[in-house]
């Protein structure tokens, strides 16, 4: 992927993967996106060559290179699952492979998804990535029909929350016993969270639409790592 003079990213091409490819319910038809490559390759190839890292006249706001990222970070999991033979699950040596093993490039610069998330991703300092990012199995975020672009991520990131924290997948509450299951999402990222709120409840009660009293114990679901595929 040779890099040529430093362009807006392809927004365009990612939003017809999402729209062709994508169901309302975020599951994604591996299989068509296998066969019709183009769109995708054409945005990943982008991200490999430029980025706010290289190409930082591109991406003038927080917003931009935010609404980059994660863009960036959807379509190399897509990518990966592709380039992996689009398998069951990514359970045990799968996992390693998929995160740390199999490198990516953003910007020119090569790492692993893990890379990409942790040190450059959440270093943007923003919890609600989390419901946002997406690694393409069951127990991820909602993956939205549209890329996120710098003009509405606010926007967007404040419905993805709303949505992730009302679906009773990531947040069950079991009042009789005191007690509100939540997505592990909030076990993995903990700290984030308690970056932007005093309690995880607290966090959850930002969004959720039926409040979770701050005196119940928190408990995480397991996460399922099965490849989110249209039937």
């Amino acid at each position: 992927m040779a890099a040529g003079a430093p362009t807006a990213p392809p927004y365009d091409a990612w939003a017809r993967v999402l729209m062709r490819h994508v169901d309302d319910r975020g599951r994604v038809d591996f299989d068509g996106v296998a066969r019709s490559r183009s769109d995708l390759d054409r945005f990943v190839a982008y991200v490999y060559d430029f980025g706010p890292g290289n190409a930082p006249e591109l991406f003038p706001t927080r917003d931009h290179v935010l609404a980059f990222h994660l863009n960036a970070y959807n379509a190399l999991a897509m990518h990966n699952v592709i380039e992996s033979g689009i398998p069951a699950t990514l359970e045990g040596w799968r996992k390693v492979s998929f995160f740390l093993l199999r490198r990516v490039r953003v910007g020119g610069e090569a790492m692993s998804l893990y890379e990409y998330e942790n040190r450059v991703i959440r270093a943007l300092g923003d919890a609600r990535i989390h419901v946002a990012l997406n690694c393409m199995v069951v127990s991820c975020p909602r993956l939205p029909r549209e890329p996120f672009l710098a003009a509405t991520l606010q926007s967007q990131l404040e419905s993805e929350a709303r949505n992730f924290f009302s679906e009773p997948r990531n947040v069950r509450v079991d009042a009789r016993a005191r007690i509100v299951r939540l997505s592990e999402i909030l076990k993995f990222y903990t700290a984030d969270f308690l970056a932007a709120a005093p309690s995880l409840t607290a966090y959850v009660n930002r969004y959720a639409a039926d409040k979770v009293p701050d005196s119940f114990e928190v408990e995480f679901l397991d996460y399922d790592w099965t490849i989110n595929r249209q039937p």
